[in-house]
């Protein structure tokens, strides 16, 4: 099976020999993956009917059923997690991603949420005590995607590294500089926009600095 570039980032995140909890699964294509593979042992959940039969459905053409576990699952609610479990929450927006992690904490996770990457970092770390092992940087079809993998471990961090990732700002290739330069040409451009004087403006003004000196580092 040929992955997408997002979920094949997050494959090459998971060790081997742990169990894969896909919370929103999304025909757990992550799932048989890792599966036909044959290191990990994997579960696939999501609160929908309709995807979870699709899921099965998909899951059983690659005659798996009797290896990958599926479960109707409004986030981890109904989900018993293992010490060793690797919990995969991908696609979604941060607000969904830290109700999931507020209700049941893992202790390690990858992690791609598709919005407020600030909030997500800060939250999960100075709220629920995460410390970001990793971050990746994807595009795909035109879109940048960022992914982190985290375990439970308080670590403080710098707005600096809030707001751009405390490894991605570290890293020097050229994806992870292309993504930061369509960062300053994105609030650059935003920044036209906002009145002199208000907050927002300010903030934007802080972070294309920060992106600026990124840049030229």
């Amino acid at each position: 099976m040929k992955l997408s570039k997002r979920l094949q980032a997050i494959a090459d995140m998971i060790p081997e020999k742990v169990r894969v909890i896909d919370v929103g699964c999304d025909h757990a294509f992550l799932d048989i993956y890792l599966t036909l593979k044959g290191s990990n042992e994997c579960l696939a959940s999501d609160v929908n009917e309709k995807v979870l039969q699709k899921t099965k459905e998909m899951i059983e053409s690659y005659q798996l059923l009797d290896k990958i576990q599926i479960v109707k699952s409004d986030g981890l609610k109904n989900i018993t997690l293992r010490q060793d479990d690797f919990v995969v929450i991908a696609g979604m927006g941060t607000s969904t991603i830290l109700k999931i992690v507020e209700e049941k904490k893992p202790l390690q996770m990858i992690i791609q949420s598709n919005n407020d990457l600030e909030k997500l970092r800060r939250e999960l770390s100075s709220r629920y005590g995460f410390s970001i092992i990793d971050e990746q940087v994807v595009l795909e079809k035109g879109v940048y995607y960022v992914i982190m993998k985290l375990q439970s471990k308080k670590t403080c961090y710098n707005e600096r590294e809030y707001l751009f990732g405390p490894v991605l700002i570290s890293k020097k290739d050229s994806l992870t500089i292309s993504y930061f330069e369509y960062l300053f040409e994105k609030k650059s451009r935003i920044i036209n926009r906002l009145p002199n004087d208000s907050e927002e403006r300010k903030k934007f003004m802080i972070e294309i600095s920060y992106l600026k000196t990124l840049l030229q580092e």
